[in-house]
């Protein structure tokens, strides 16, 4: 379902090593699916995530960096999407998510989806949210007072 998904446009997925805008990010995606030549999906759900100025232990923070091994990290997100457009009869489906030194407040990711109504979009776009927090491969280190730990039980890898 993931090949399905990409080959047909109806999957998008970009990480980010540098800051992005989710707003220019989504009209963008909103155009190629309109440039796509089928009908619009009559529903759509977003989410933009953004980083937290405390850490899990409530200290501030100064920066969040996000490891991932490049086209493994990729190829799961696909894999998560793929299922969650499946269950959810998502038309289309598109995932931005920030790579490297990511500072509070700075978008982190946006998860947007398509289907033809609004409970299938929302439902999906919550579960392929979810999923990414738990089951994308990305490392977490939050900084702070100089000092970077680890943040544990946040992938599955």
């Amino acid at each position: 379902m993931a090949d399905s998904l990409q080959e047909n446009g109806a999957l998008q997925l970009q990480l980010h090593p540098e800051p992005f805008d989710p707003l220019v990010v989504l009209a963008d995606w909103q155009r190629s699916l309109a440039a796509g030549g089928t009908e619009p999906a009559a529903a759509e759900a977003h989410f933009i995530g953004r980083v937290r100025g405390i850490t899990a232990a409530g200290a501030p923070l100064e920066a969040l960096e996000l490891e991932h091994y490049a086209g493994m990290t990729e190829a799961q997100i696909a894999r998560l999407a793929a299922d969650c457009a499946q269950r959810h009869g998502l038309r289309a489906v598109r995932v931005d998510h920030r790579v490297g030194r990511v500072l509070p407040g700075d978008t982190i990711v946006l998860v947007a989806v398509s289907a033809d109504r609004r409970g299938p979009a929302q439902r999906g776009g919550q579960e392929l949210l979810e999923a990414l927090k738990h089951e994308a491969p990305f490392w977490k280190r939050e900084w702070s007072g100089g000092v970077g730990t680890w943040v544990a039980g946040n992938t599955a890898y």
